[in-house]
């Protein structure tokens, strides 16, 4: 017997950038707001990872490659690129595949900034780039590892994407 039905997709993301050397005079990206007097990350992009795991996410879930695949650093157009463009531009490959965005969720981790008063913030920028909803939390390590040491800051994405037809399983 077989049904056909949409079958959802999910994909999982992450993304590592550490800050930035003291000489580096550069700007923080986290969940695509601009964080002033933070010191900010190394990275091809403006190494937003809360955006790039977004990405990230959504590509595995569309089994479409990563961020690498589409905006690698032998791309560059994309050097220093707002990773709400990044994101947006993933959202559209997507849809492009045949996919539609049902949400994407992420959750950083990083010893600072105070993210809270700027979640909601945060979430709708995101959001918009998306076309779709996306959620972000933050946690710390706890003092652990490179986060906890203050080296960086790492972010993980899942995106639940559906095809646009209806598959037949059975």
């Amino acid at each position: 017997m077989s049904a056909d039905m949409i079958v959802p997709r999910t994909g999982v993301g992450i993304d590592v950038h550490a800050y930035a050397g003291q000489d580096e005079a550069r700007p923080l990206w986290l969940g695509g707001l601009l964080w002033p007097g933070e010191r900010g990350l190394a990275g091809h992009s403006d190494g937003d990872p809360v955006a790039h795991a977004a990405a990230d996410a959504l590509f595995s879930a569309a089994g479409i490659g990563d961020l690498g695949t589409h905006f690698g650093t032998d791309r560059p157009e994309f050097a220093g690129a707002s990773g709400v463009t990044l994101l947006a531009e993933a959202a559209r490959i997507v849809r492009a595949a045949g996919f539609e965005i049902g949400n994407i969720a992420v959750q950083f981790v990083a010893n600072r900034p105070k993210f809270g008063p700027r979640r909601e913030e945060a979430q709708e920028v995101l959001s918009g780039a998306a076309g779709a909803p996306v959620s972000v939390t933050a946690t710390t390590s706890d003092g652990l590892g490179f986060t906890g040491r203050g080296e960086g800051i790492s972010a993980v994405a899942t995106a639940l994407v559906y095809p646009r037809t209806r598959e037949t399983i059975g």
